[in-house]
C-alpha cells in the first residue's frame, strides 16, 4: 500500500530506528526491495532520484512506483529523491508521489529557505510531504578524511531556523557521510546529531548511507535518524553476486543480481533496527 512517510517517521523517531530509502532504477530493483520488505513485514521507502532520469524516465518511475507500491502488502512510500527541477517536483506532487525532496542545499541559506518553502506550501495543499537538505552531503570519491571532503556540515542553529521558516516535514543533515563509494573512512559527528535532534522535532534523514559502516549506521538509527538512504551498496551487491555466481544465460545472471540486492537490503534492515509499523 502506498502511504505518506509522515506517520512512519513519527513511529521511527519514537522507537529509535530508521527506515531504509532505496532508489530503484528499473523493474527488477523495485520488485526486489518490496519482496524483502514483505518478507520481513517492514515499511519501505521507494526512491526515484532525478539524477537517474537517464536510466529510468520519470514516466516509467511513476508507473512502476504506483503499480508496485499500491500492491505492496506493507507500507510503501513513493519518494522523489534529490529533486532540483521545480517543474519535475511539481509533476511528482501532482501525479502520485507521496513524498518529494527539494534539494537546494548548494544555494545560500536564504535561497534554500525560499525554494523549499515554495515547494512545501504547494505540496501540503496536495497532502504530500517534503524533505529538504541543510548543509551539504558531498561525494564519497573525494572523501579522503573528515577534513578533506566537499561536504558542508549542518549547524544546529541553521537546522532550527530552517525548520521553523519552511515547515518542512523531514530534514536531511550533513554529519560526516557522503554520496557514493568512499576513498576514506567516514567519521560521523554524533555529538552534532544529538544536538540537532534535541533542538528540533522535525524527523532527520541521512544521505550517503552506503559503505558508512554498520556500527556508524546502527548508531545513527538509534540516536535520531529516521530515514537512511542506501543505493550504491545495493547495486554493488548486485554486481558482486553476479560475478560470484556461475550463470549460463541472461535469466540466471539477472536472478543473481536480484538476489544480491535482496541480501544487501535485508542486512540493512537489521542494521537500522527497523520495526514493524502498526
Amino acid at each position: 500500500m502506498l502511504v505518506s512517510s509522515k506517520e512512519l517517521f513519527k513511529v521511527a523517531r519514537k522507537g529509535n530506528f530508521a527506515i531504509p530509502a532505496t532508489n530503484f532504477v528499473d523493474q527488477n530493483s523495485i520488485k526486489a526491495y518490496i519482496e524483502v520488505a514483505e518478507k520481513l513485514n517492514l515499511p519501505i521507502i521507494l526512491g526515484y532520484a532525478e539524477v537517474h532520469k537517464d536510466l529510468l524516465s520519470f514516466d516509467e518511475a511513476l508507473f512502476l512506483g504506483k503499480y508496485y507500491g499500491e500492491r505492496a502488502k506493507v507500507p510503501a512510500v513513493l519518494h522523489l529523491d534529490h529533486g532540483t527541477t521545480k517543474e519535475l517536483i511539481i509533476r511528482a506532487i501532482d501525479e502520485g508521489f507521496k513524498s518529494v525532496m527539494i534539494d537546494a542545499s548548494m544555494l545560500s541559506f536564504e535561497d534554500n529557505v525560499k525554494k523549499t518553502k515554495e515547494i512545501v506550501d504547494y505540496a501540503h495543499l496536495k497532502g504530500v510531504v517534503v524533505e529538504a537538505e541543510i548543509g551539504h552531503v558531498g561525494n564519497g570519491e573525494g572523501y579522503k578524511s573528515n577534513d578533506n571532503s566537499d561536504s558542508i556540515y549542518t549547524t544546529v542553529e541553521e537546522a532550527k531556523k530552517f525548520a521553523d521558516l519552511t515547515n518542512v516535514d523531514s530534514l536531511a543533515i550533513s554529519i560526516g557521510t557522503a554520496h557514493g563509494a568512499y576513498k576514506g573512512k567516514p567519521v560521523i559527528d554524533f555529538d552534532r546529531l544529538k544536538e540537532i535532534r534535541n533542538a528540533i522535532d522535525t524527523p532527520l534523514v541521512l544521505h550517503g548511507g552506503s559503505s558508512s559502516g554498520d556500527d556508524n549506521l546502527r548508531r545513527c538509527a538509534s540516536e535520531g535518524i529516521s530515514k537512511i538512504n542506501i543505493f550504491t551498496d545495493l547495486v554493488t551487491a548486485a554486481f558482486n553476486k553476479s560475478q560470484s555466481t556461475k550463470s549460463s544465460d541472461y535469466f540466471e545472471l539477472r536472478n543473481a543480481q536480484i538476489e544480491g540486492m535482496k541480501e544487501c537490503l535485508e542486512h540493512y534492515y537489521g542494521v537500522f533496527q527497523t520495526k514493524e509499523f502498526k
